[in-house]
């Protein structure tokens, strides 16, 4: 079985893959300090209540945005499971070209997504990745990676208007029914949700103007689900999408191996 780890700024996730499908998915809080140890008995214990167990893991993929973590994840394959790990921007084969000016500056989450992106979607495509940061990623016809804009997270506004204003209580999250606030929670309710809402609006049409053409827009991520249908300009949202390009990348990475062999 394959163990897809894919890592971001305010959360890791682990699945398990047995060939045919998904078995699990658990999601933990990224911490930089977390240990290959304390991974492996949180990760022990979770794949002892679905029936799984170590030696049912083969081989390991990894995608991390934090790169003091990533030492850690590796041990972790490499103590535990006697596999070096793949890594994405390491020792992976995208096949995909990565054309903005400094490909090396690509996040491996951005890569990922553009190939599970396009393998069910095609091109051209604008990718949208609510999470700690909100990316805007311009997927070509042919896969590759040509652009990107980064805005801040949902969450991080959030938090920010809380820290910086004392005033301002810490809010949940939640599509208002109004533009206009009664109180100070629904004011900022409304203030950031349809605030992004009129981001994510902007953004793609001023994209697809610049690019040229009409895109497919897809959104993924921890708080995509949210904006589900409250705009038109978003086609599809798919929480599958880092997953399904993690396999992808791990099956061309070994297809590439066997040419090269």
């Amino acid at each position: 079985m394959l163990l897809a780890i894919e890592q971001g700024n305010t959360n890791t996730l682990f699945a398990v893959h047995d060939g045919e499908g998904w078995r699990a998915q658990w999601r933990t809080a990224t911490e930089s300090t977390r240990t290959a140890d304390e991974y492996a008995v949180w990760l022990y214990q979770l794949l002892q209540m679905n029936g799984l167990d170590f030696n049912q893991i083969e081989d390991c993929i990894i995608s991390s945005v934090v790169p003091q973590s990533l030492f850690n994840l590796r041990k972790l394959a490499q103590r535990y499971f006697n596999k070096t790990p793949y890594v994405i921007g390491d020792n992976t084969h995208l096949g995909i070209e990565v054309r903005i000016d400094k490909p090396s500056e690509a996040g491996a989450d951005r890569l990922v997504n553009t190939v599970g992106a396009w393998i069910k979607y095609g091109g051209p495509l604008i990718v949208i990745d609510s999470g700690t940061a909100t990316t805007f990623d311009v997927v070509a016809a042919d896969g590759a990676l040509e652009g990107t804009a980064i805005a801040p997270g949902i969450n991080l506004s959030v938090q920010a208007l809380h820290s910086a204003a004392a005033k301002l209580p810490r809010i949940a999250i939640e599509r208002p029914a109004h533009y206009i606030g009664k109180d100070t929670v629904s004011a900022m309710q409304s203030g950031i949700f349809w605030g992004y809402m009129g981001l994510i609006e902007y953004l793609t049409d001023k994209i697809q103007a610049e690019y040229g053409q009409s895109m497919t827009v897809v959104a993924t991520g921890g708080v995509a689900s949210l904006f589900e249908g409250a705009t038109d300009r978003i086609h599809h949202f798919d929480p599958d999408l880092t997953l399904r390009g993690l396999l992808e990348i791990y099956q061309r990475t070994l297809s590439n191996q066997k040419k090269n062999e």
